[in-house]
């Protein structure tokens, strides 16, 4: 590697908070001499301010033409990702304790009465009785010693399927939700890489 050669990789995703600024170090990985490694981590692009809103857009092509005003002699040498998209994160509110309850009853209304609605439609009531007269040779109208399991099984399945119980997660592997999350993440993050504005306020 030349003494004057850096290679410069963008990370996709980085978080903020507002007025504190935006260094190279944050933004990217570098790799060259100790010496202007540390210079280039120091180099401010931008200081976030209430206009920027909630996200920016930091191209590389600002991030060479900064590099440039600081040491025209660096030859840069881009990898990776050409962008990096940056969330500012306000500080939030606390739920009123009311406020959560509310939701946290509509939202066990709402999946009982789905639930609910389901077994209706496919006549789960029908179908274990019809399996305990298979069973046993008798008809019950309620037959408990299948329902009941069957209610727990419910929530025990659900647990399992998504890999936690409260913030506990039994093992490594991400859970149908995270993955769905995370490819939300990625959309959301090519829309913003598309429509939001770079820190110089020219639009994509």
């Amino acid at each position: 590697m030349k003494p004057n050669t850096v290679y410069v990789r963008m990370r996709h995703h980085v978080l903020f908070r507002p007025n504190q600024q935006i260094r190279l170090g944050h933004l990217a990985e570098i790799v060259g001499p100790a010496e202007t490694k540390n210079r280039l981590s120091e180099l401010v692009l931008h200081h976030i301010e209430a206009k920027d809103r909630n996200f920016l857009v930091m191209e590389d092509i600002q991030v060479i033409e900064a590099i440039h005003r600081l040491d025209a002699t660096l030859d840069v040498q881009m990898v990776g990702p050409s962008q990096t998209i940056v969330e500012v994160r306000f500080p939030k509110k606390s739920l009123a304790p009311v406020l959560f309850c509310a939701v946290w009853v509509l939202l066990f209304i709402g999946a009982a009465l789905a639930i609910m609605n389901f077994h209706e439609d496919v006549s789960m009531g029908a179908v274990h009785q019809e399996i305990f007269q298979i069973v046993t040779g008798k008809k019950l109208d309620k037959p408990l010693i299948l329902q009941i399991p069957y209610s727990f099984g419910i929530g025990i399945g659900m647990i399992l399927f998504f890999n936690h119980l409260f913030r506990k997660k039994f093992n490594e592997e991400p859970s149908p939700l995270e993955v769905e999350m995370f490819n939300y993440q990625q959309d959301l993050d090519r829309y913003i890489a598309y429509h939001e504005k770079s820190p110089s306020g020219k639009k994509r």
